[in-house]
C-alpha cells in the first residue's frame, strides 16, 4: 500500500477516535434536560450556558443580544442564566410581596413537596421559557416533547408542521426577559393525584421574523424589537417520581 494511503488511513482512525471521545455514544437512553432540576441548572451554568440566542428552524443558533453575563467570582450559575445574589434577593422579595392567596398556594405546594423551592422554580421557569422559544423557532419537536404536556405539545407541533409545509422559516431572537413573576399558584386534587400549578407572567423583548423559501420576509421584521407579554402555566404531580414540570397552558393577555 502506498505510504500516502497509509498516512491518510492513520489520520482517519485518529480523527474518528477523537470524535468518539469528545461526543461519546448515543444509546437512546439519555435523560432529557430538565431546566427545573437544580443539578442540571448548576451543570449548565458551569459549562458556560447558552446565553440568549438567535434561533431558527434551520437548526442553527447564533449569539444574540441578551442580557445574560458570564459567571464571575461569587456568582452562582443556574442553567443558561447566571443567578447573581441580587437576582435571588429580588426573586425572594417579589415572592414575599405576592398577594396572600398566591403565597398560600406556594406554601401548600411546599408542604406537599418538600423539595419545592419557589426561588429555584422561578429561575427554572426562566430557563424553560428560553429553551421552549428556541426549540419552537428551530422546529425541534424532540426538544419540546418533555417540556410540554400533550395538548400544548400538539399545538406547538402543529404550528411547526404547518410552517414546514409552507416552507417557511422562523427566526427568533430573545433580546431579554424584562420580568418573570408568579401570578398564581395552587395545589389541586387529593392524595397521590395532587397537582401543583404555577403561572408565571413573562415580559420579554423579542425579534421574530418569518421568511419564505426565497428568503423574503412574510411576517415580522429584523429591526422590530417587540415587547411581548406571556402567561405560562407549569404543572407537575407532586407525588410523581418524575421531577419534571411541564408547560400546560399559554396565554397572551393584551395588557
Amino acid at each position: 500500500m502506498p505510504l500516502d494511503l497509509i498516512f491518510f488511513a492513520i489520520v482517519a482512525v485518529f480523527l474518528g477516535w477523537r470524535l468518539y471521545t469528545v461526543l461519546g455514544r448515543r444509546t437512546g437512553n439519555e435523560r432529557s434536560f430538565d431546566p427545573f432540576a437544580k443539578s442540571n441548572r448548576d451543570n449548565a451554568g458551569a459549562n458556560g450556558g447558552r446565553g440568549n440566542e438567535t434561533a431558527n428552524d434551520t437548526g442553527r443558533a447564533d449569539s444574540g443580544r441578551g442580557q445574560d453575563r458570564l459567571p464571575e467570582d461569587g456568582q452562582k450559575p443556574a442553567g443558561n442564566v447566571v443567578q447573581l445574589p441580587r437576582d435571588q434577593r429580588r426573586i425572594e422579595a417579589a415572592i414575599a410581596a405576592l398577594p396572600e392567596e398566591v403565597r398560600r398556594g406556594l406554601e401548600a405546594i411546599g408542604k406537599a413537596d418538600a423539595n419545592f423551592n419557589p426561588v429555584e422554580f422561578v429561575t427554572g421557569a426562566k430557563i424553560a421559557f428560553d429553551m421552549i422559544l428556541t426549540a419552537f423557532a428551530k422546529g425541534d419537536s424532540l426538544a419540546l416533547r418533555p417540556l410540554l404536556n400533550d395538548e400544548v405539545y400538539r399545538n406547538f407541533n402543529n404550528a411547526i408542521l404547518e410552517r414546514q409545509k409552507l416552507n417557511h422559516k422562523l427566526s427568533t431572537t430573545l433580546v431579554g426577559i424584562i420580568s418573570h413573576d408568579i401570578v398564581s399558584a395552587e395545589l389541586i386534587g387529593e392524595g397521590s393525584r395532587q397537582e401543583a400549578r404555577i403561572a408565571i407572567k413573562f415580559t420579554s423583548q423579542q425579534i421574530n421574523v418569518t421568511t419564505d423559501s426565497a428568503g423574503e420576509v412574510v411576517d415580522g421584521s429584523a429591526s422590530d424589537v417587540a415587547t411581548i407579554v406571556d402567561v405560562w402555566t407549569f404543572a407537575r404531580q407532586v407525588k410523581a417520581r418524575d421531577p419534571n414540570w411541564q408547560l400546560i397552558a399559554t396565554d397572551s393577555p393584551q395588557h
